[in-house]
């Protein structure tokens, strides 16, 4: 990933450009392999730069762990992002589109998974620099069984 300084952040903002990815629209994850900005929503614009912050600032407001611990506890065997995200998306009533409630679930669910309540069972699906970047597309989980549970 590209650091930037802060004359270039400056100069995109006076160009009414995303900040992030100074008007590209791409963010590189490792060298060589690019993929959208997700700061900007890969249009490479301020003004969607800061919509896409307000609905990830959302978002993190409406979906608490309470929310998708709940909905995980409910699950029988493994589950995947989707699946978890779609239950969130029904249980709040949040039409489609409107939040970035996929990526807020992720992060949650990784957080569950750095807490051990839950553990990843799916194989990555394409790995980039080698063995050291691993690309899940939907990943599955399971919760972990405690002793006496």
């Amino acid at each position: 990933m590209t650091d930037h300084s802060v004359s270039e952040e400056l100069r995109a903002m006076e160009r009414d450009q995303c900040t992030a990815c100074l008007g590209t629209a791409e963010e590189e994850i490792v060298p060589g392999y690019n993929r959208p900005c997700r700061a900007c929503a890969g249009t490479g614009r301020r003004r969607e730069q800061l919509i896409w912050q307000l609905a990830h600032d959302e978002a993190a407001q409406l979906i608490t762990l309470p929310v998708v611990r709940d909905l995980v506890k409910q699950t029988r065997g493994a589950f995947r992002l989707s699946e978890i995200a779609d239950a969130v998306r029904a249980a709040l009533n949040l039409p489609v589109g409107r939040l970035p409630v996929g990526p807020r679930v992720r992060d949650l669910l990784l957080d569950m998974q750095a807490a051990d309540e839950i553990v990843m069972v799916s194989a990555p699906d394409e790995l980039l620099e080698g063995t050291e970047v691993v690309l899940h597309r939907d990943p599955a989980w399971e919760r972990v069984r405690t002793l006496g549970a």
